[in-house]
């Protein structure tokens, strides 16, 4: 990403000039891994967020993937907290205020709203991308367009 990126710019003037970057970048690289950590990367990068990973179904659970931030859950259950409820409604989920979501999993004390992409294949999830931030009322209908739109990228 050699895209400097001013403070003047609205959240969706990011999302935008973002989308085509992560495009090339994935296009030319098979390696789901990779393009996983190149999209946390990119977007921590470019929004601070403060995580941002991925957790792929494995065993009929949610395990780790690539993320940048602190250290995390590793195993999160179906319909447990917010990327568990992501993973059985099939749905992506903002929340606001994460000590107001019932269940919520507290990876770290620090994280205040979420929102959680899942990535689906065939109609079953087979990961879910989830964003945390330190702050209340961070994600909303923008976050939640652009970030699809990056998923939709990342599964082709």
């Amino acid at each position: 990403m050699h895209t400097l990126h001013s403070n003047t710019q609205t959240k969706e003037q990011k999302y935008i000039e973002l989308l085509p970057q992560l495009q090339a970048l994935f296009e030319g690289e098979d390696d789901r891994i990779a393009n996983f950590a190149n999209c946390c990367a990119a977007l921590k990068e470019v929004f601070g967020f403060w995580w941002v990973g991925f957790y792929f179904i494995k065993n009929n659970q949610l395990v780790l993937g690539p993320f940048q931030g602190p250290i995390a859950c590793t195993r999160i259950a179906f319909g447990k907290g917010v990327c568990g409820n992501s993973w059985k409604t099939k749905e992506t989920i903002v929340v606001d205020d994460v000590s107001k979501f019932d269940g919520h999993i507290a990876c770290s004390s620090q994280s205040k709203s979420e929102i959680v992409i899942p990535i689906l294949s065939n109609n079953e999830v087979i990961a879910v991308l989830d964003i945390d931030s330190e702050n209340l009322n961070c994600f909303d209908e923008i976050d939640k367009k652009y970030l699809e739109n990056i998923v939709s990228l990342l599964n082709k």
